[in-house]
């Protein structure tokens, strides 16, 4: 019986699915994997459930080992590695007068690759700065070049509410979002009350815009002429949340009623 097991490889990062083998993994456990990179170093994030092999589209990579005390040694080699990488390659960025933000690197588990990630307004030459990493590291190097949105994911961070942000904390891939779905649940179209630390539009618009689509059914349009308990007046906001909206009767009278008192013409 085959069982599939989620690993992740850092906090922030995607869930990637291997055979468990013959390993009882529960949740948090760090284990050694096979991943096309060599072995990787990283911790059950999704319980191991039984698969089908024909329904997948290629074998899955197992489960090498649990990690041993020596594997976590390891690892805090790395970080030192990834540590003095970047400090480096920051100060060869500024000599060089490169226009790049370097703001993470990460290195395979043998230390035998250094990836670079940055964010730039456009292209970046960047050949001379890699000949200069190679002489200093000894090691393959690979430069990416990756979004705003990817950069706050990577990095993480807290949110206006207090709360992780939710790419960083959950979010797999980034859904579009528009300001619309701000305009569809009434918010403040100011951008610096709807932008994430990325400086984009919240992928938190997203989570509810449906809802808000579905609620806003029953109510008259914003504009349209309808019946309350003191006249008529014309729709000017809608609360879905409380279920009420507000009509303003005439030039000084501004009423906010239930949905359930209103009548349409």
């Amino acid at each position: 019986m085959n069982k599939m097991v989620g690993i992740k490889f850092k906090a922030s990062g995607k869930v990637y699915n291997f055979d468990s083998g013959a390993f009882v993994l529960n949740n948090g456990v760090h284990v050694i994997v096979e991943t096309e990179q060599g072995l990787g170093f990283g911790y059950v994030a999704v319980h191991p459930v039984v698969y089908d092999e024909t329904s997948l589209d290629k074998p899955l990579k197992k489960v090498f080992r649990l990690a041993g005390e020596e594997d976590f040694i390891q690892r805090q080699r790395n970080l030192d590695f990834e540590k003095r990488a970047f400090d480096y390659c920051i100060s060869c960025i500024e000599s060089l007068g490169l226009k790049m933000s370097l703001f993470s690197v990460e290195t395979t588990f043998d230390e035998t690759k250094l990836i670079f990630f940055f964010t730039a307004e456009g292209r970046v030459d960047f050949r001379k700065l890699v000949k200069v990493l190679i002489k200093k590291f000894h090691v393959r190097i690979s430069m990416r070049q990756v979004g705003i949105r990817n950069q706050a994911k990577m990095c993480g961070g807290l949110g206006r509410c207090g709360r992780e942000i939710c790419c960083s904390a959950f979010m797999d891939k980034f859904a579009p979002v528009s300001i619309r779905m701000a305009k569809e649940q009434s918010l403040s179209l100011n951008p610096t009350k709807i932008s994430g630390q990325c400086g984009r539009l919240m992928c938190c618009l997203t989570f509810e815009n449906d809802t808000y689509r579905q609620l806003k059914k029953k109510y008259p349009a914003i504009g349209k002429m309808v019946i309350t308990p003191d006249g008529k007046g014309k729709v000017i906001r809608h609360n879905v949340i409380c279920d009420r909206l507000t009509v303003r009767i005439d030039k000084d009278s501004i009423v906010e009623y239930e949905l359930k008192d209103i009548k349409r013409e």
